[in-house]
């Protein structure tokens, strides 16, 4: 335990001194008192709004440990990576260890070696963590994806179905905190009744990201929707972006199509080898490959922060799909652009997908049926956003529950863009139009200096073995472009940077601001 962590800090005090923030998001503050004080919690948070902060800051505050229950792989090992880069002890335990790291993983649990652990669902049923965990003093589990648990939500997992069983199991109850980034009110009703959580603190900070501008272009034909694709990509050349295909095919398709024309993209599915996934999702992950196309295989749990567009080649199956993966933009708060290319034929696609994708084999045949129907429903609501002429950032928070009354003017249906589209506007009038928006809305900060920390940046990643947007993200370059740090006692004061990044890279950033004040 370091020395930080041996004295009574406020929760202010821990935010700056780990993740170098001055102030909370709205709600984080709220939920993080509430768990402090014994109560369980159920906290709606749109992606990107800062959910993690809500467990892991109690987790620095308790006595015991904070165990986080995650259906993702990758997120596990991202937020681990963050954690430890920050200063706090973390690990996690889910299936892609070997047995011999399982073995370890677990003796340091049982060392009291971890403060944060990240587990798989289906790994709270095995009885050698059990055996581990009934020894530790358990201050928190965190539920993180709660929606999974609900056959009213977009991602239902019979495995958390299993964590109330295992919660009635440890010798004492801990404090239980729920969290979902997506969640109708039938939904939030599921969470709370399955996980058996009591008189819980609800709060939902709202689904909106103002950052995120949403476009719908409609297509006709397979060439047409490649050119409005080709245009994006150009547009957004060398920023980071994520392109999701309804299949594999399209993906490898277009893999090959940009590839022999000389752009620097990546691809990712679940028909590649797992070695060609991990190296792929690697190079986008680490910029090496800024843009990567997928299907919705790819992306769950992926915390990159600096991603600056994600384009829907096809339209997804639902709202809540479709808001959780255009969320995946913009993490760091930089503007970021949500493009969603639509065809009539994409309804077939998804049709196909819902009366034969895998079911689990845990699932009666009635409740197959149920969740076709509801399956059916979303896609409904999907198409209606797609063919919708009002703004479109209001029709996804009404679905959510939320009543907006304002125009967000930052959509293609505010800002007039989609009937000049519809009308066959010629492309570079189009690209010029979308080209002049994000730059009214873009504030830049010096390019020279900026690219001299990316360099550094990259450099820095490439020794720890760590995602270049785990060091700092692009806000953070970009709050030491304004602030012009001259010591590590004002580059404390730069947002994202707190006492162990300082301590850990102050060096190099000071040196690169130095040479660039000279």
């Amino acid at each position: 335990m370091n020395d930080l962590e041996k004295q009574t800090h406020t929760a202010e005090e821990l935010l700056k001194s780990y993740f170098g923030h001055d102030s909370f998001r709205t709600g984080q503050k709220q939920i993080i008192d509430e768990l402090e004080s014994g109560r369980d919690v159920l906290g709606i948070m749109p992606t990107g709004g800062g959910k993690s902060i809500c467990y892991q800051l109690p987790a620095l505050m308790a006595d015991g440990i904070t165990l986080v229950v995650s259906p993702l792989i990758s997120l596990m090992k991202d937020q681990v990576t963050a954690l430890v880069q920050s200063g706090i002890r973390g690990a996690f335990y889910n299936s892609s260890l070997n047995e011999a790291q399982c073995r370890k993983a677990l003796a340091n649990m049982a060392a009291g070696m971890y403060k944060i652990i990240y587990v798989a669902p289906e790994r709270l049923e095995t009885e050698r963590f059990f055996e581990v965990c009934r020894g530790l003093k358990i201050s928190y589990i965190a539920v993180d994806e709660a929606h999974c648990v609900s056959q009213w939500g977009q991602d239902f997992r019979p495995s958390y179905l299993k964590i109330p069983e295992f919660i009635n199991k440890l010798p004492k109850r801990p404090v239980i905190g729920a969290f979902t980034a997506t969640a109708t009110r039938a939904v939030r009703s599921d969470i709370v009744k399955l996980l058996g959580l009591n008189d819980p603190y609800v709060l939902t900070t709202g689904f909106d990201r103002p950052n995120l501008y949403f476009e719908v272009r409609h297509v006709s034909t397979k060439a047409e929707r490649f050119g409005e694709l080709m245009d994006i990509i150009l547009s957004h050349s060398n920023k980071s972006g994520i392109v999701y295909c309804a299949t594999r095919k399209a993906v490898d398709e277009l893999y090959e199509r940009f590839s022999d024309m000389g752009l620097d993209v990546t691809r990712y599915h679940a028909g590649l080898t797992p070695e060609e996934r991990r190296v792929n999702q690697e190079a986008f992950i680490f910029d090496r490959k800024p843009v990567i196309i997928a299907t919705n295989a790819f992306g769950m749990g992926i915390d990159k922060s600096n991603v600056s567009f994600v384009v829907h080649y096809n339209m997804p199956k639902n709202i809540e799909n479709y808001y959780q993966e255009a969320g995946r933009a913009g993490r760091d708060g930089s503007n970021a652009d949500c493009i969603l290319l639509y065809s009539p034929s994409d309804i077939f696609t998804i049709k196909y997908f819902i009366n034969n994708g895998e079911r689990s084999e845990e699932l009666t045949e009635a409740e197959l049926e149920l969740i076709k129907s509801r399956e059916i429903g979303r896609m409904n609501r999907m198409i209606d956003y797609c063919r919708f002429d009002g703004c479109l950032r209001n029709y996804i928070l009404r679905y959510f529950g939320e009543r907006p009354t304002e125009p967000c003017n930052n959509c293609s249906e505010c800002l007039g863009y989609t009937k000049t589209r519809r009308t066959g506007l010629p492309i570079k009038k189009k690209v010029q139009a979308a080209g002049k928006h994000q730059a009214e809305i873009r504030a830049e900060v010096d390019a020279g200096l900026f690219e001299e920390l990316r360099k550094m940046r990259v450099r820095l990643a490439k020794i720890q073995g760590v995602p270049p947007y785990v060091i700092f993200s692009d806000n953070t370059l970009k709050d030491i472009c304004r602030k012009l740090p001259g010591n590590k006692d004002e580059l404390m004061g730069v947002s994202g940077i707190g006492m162990n990044k300082a301590e850990r890279y102050g060096n190099d950033v000071l040196r690169i601001i130095s040479n660039y004040k000279k």
